[in-house]
């Protein structure tokens, strides 16, 4: 991944990397309140020899005293040394649970030796430091003295006598703070980078790109009142929905320009992306720029068309496929344009083999014959087989795709099963992306949004429906059936 890729899952994730990091500042914050207060207090012991002789003497003797001064930092921590500071304080301590308290040590090509003692009284911490060095300095001249009696070579003594501390060295609140912080920082950035791993949802065009060398032909923008209003002409005639649906129209119409069928399927991985709406929308965009559109609702398991359309959904598809009707008398205009829908009819037991047969085939041809376009509503590829089955019929393929709902497995199986049937794939329309956030899609146009609402027509109802529930009504389309070219007037 490039530097952006990590950016943008900074972006997306920054809720999870905030609260992290907050969470390992209380942390570091409510360790400094509950920890209880530690003092430490040091002394300073000064090694050298007895001796004042000249200097090569001392030079010797130097040598010598520093050899021997981490010997004696060792020494320290020992029970010879320890005890006896634990029976002149009264301490309850056993001497190596004192030695946890004490710390010796030494600079290098020095003869400076540092106790510090820690503990959680200061005053204590200062007669335990002031102990160890009495106790090493006896210890010392033990060792040191020459066992045919005298004085020992070796001279310690205090330079810098033990004072209790006046403020506790732990816990240090600062330390803590940053370090919360940066252990947070880490586990923010650590959990955003493993959620990004793990969810393989399509949020953006940036992970399409990454499925399919399909050419990405338009983007839907999420809109919370599309479910109410799913139609583009229900909101405002300018608003960014409606201009990208006339985007997603220029673009495919460039996309399936070397094709001689005019008919297009729109159909998506699983159910809930948008692809009913999509085609819908699709043709009501063809539509509006002077085209003569057959909109087909081939979606026999769950009809949509006929619902956001308001038309009759009784006699459709399913009736002209059984021979029981003519499609010309099941098609219905719609709108001020020309817009003709043939809806689903009944729900039938074999989709799959209707939507399969010589009959939908020769359906298909007489609708190119007639109109300028064929929009065709297709189930999902991944649940049955009847968008396959169907591609094959069709000059070119849109596969809808549903931000944050489809995933890419799902995706790619969706798109190998298109390639299995040898479809042509026009491209891909990324329904539902997000206006805000790091995925967000911009829409500007020319920055302008009219408040004017188009008024939908009343649905008018096909004949054989008519014929069924109500009084037949005139039927628009003997002419267009005939090869009748001209436009009824908007």
């Amino acid at each position: 991944m490039e530097i952006r890729d990590y950016l943008l899952i900074m972006r997306r994730h920054w809720i999870t990397i905030v609260a992290l990091t907050l969470i390992g500042l209380l942390v570091g914050g409510l360790a400094s309140v509950l920890m209880k207060p530690i003092y430490a207090a040091e002394t300073q012991l000064f090694v050298a020899t007895q001796n004042s002789g000249s200097v090569q003497d001392l030079q010797t003797g130097n040598s010598f005293i520093q050899a021997r001064v981490s010997s004696y930092v060792e020494t320290a921590t020992t029970p010879a040394v320890l005890q006896p500071v634990i029976d002149t304080l009264g301490l309850t301590e056993t001497p190596q649970q004192l030695a946890s308290k004490v710390l010796a040590s030494s600079d290098l090509k020095t003869v400076l030796i540092t106790i510090s003692v820690e503990d959680d009284s200061p005053v204590q911490a200062a007669a335990i430091a002031q102990g160890v060095v009495n106790s090493l300095i006896k210890a010392v001249d033990n060792l040191e003295a020459p066992a045919a009696g005298g004085l020992s070579p070796v001279r310690v003594s205090v330079v810098t006598p033990a004072i209790a501390p006046v403020a506790p060295s732990a816990p240090n609140t600062k330390i803590n703070l940053a370090l919360g912080l940066v252990v947070g920082l880490a586990l923010g950035v650590a959990a955003a980078l493993l959620r990004t791993t793990l969810d393989t949802r399509v949020r953006s065009e940036r992970d399409l790109t990454q499925i399919t060398q399909a050419p990405v032909l338009g983007g839907i923008a999420f809109d919370s009142d599309a479910t109410k209003n799913p139609l583009v002409n229900a909101a405002s005639v300018h608003g960014p929905r409606a201009e990208a649906f006339r985007q997603l129209r220029t673009n495919l119409q460039f996309a399936h320009v070397s094709h001689k069928s005019k008919t297009v399927l729109v159909t998506s991985s699983l159910p809930g992306e948008g692809k009913s709406t999509t085609a819908t929308n699709l043709a009501i965009a063809m539509a509006e720029s002077g085209q003569s559109v057959a909109l087909i609702d081939a979606d026999l398991r769950r009809p949509m068309v006929a619902t956001y359309l308001g038309l009759e959904s009784h006699a459709g598809l399913t009736t002209a496929l059984i021979g029981q009707a003519d499609v010309q008398d099941l098609m219905q205009p719609w709108g001020q344009n020309e817009l003709h829908v043939l809806t689903s009819g009944r729900i039938p037991p074999n989709p799959s083999e209707l939507l399969g047969s010589a009959e939908m085939k020769q359906l298909i041809l007489r609708l190119e014959q007639a109109f300028d376009s064929v929009v065709i509503d297709a189930p999902p590829l991944l649940p049955v087989t009847d968008a396959a089955v169907l591609a094959q019929q069709v000059g070119g393929v849109v596969l809808v795709v549903g931000c944050h709902t489809a995933k890419r497995p799902q995706v790619e199986r969706a798109i190998a099963t298109l390639e299995l049937v040898d479809a042509d794939i026009l491209g891909v329309v990324l329904n539902r992306l997000p206006v805000k956030g790091p995925d967000a899609y911009s829409y500007s146009y020319y920055g302008y949004a009219a408040n004017t609402q188009t008024t939908q027509q009343p649905a008018r109802r096909s004949r054989v429906a008519d014929e069924v529930n109500e009084p037949p009504v005139e039927d628009a389309f003997d002419d267009i059936l005939r090869g009748r070219t001209s436009r009824r007037s908007a």
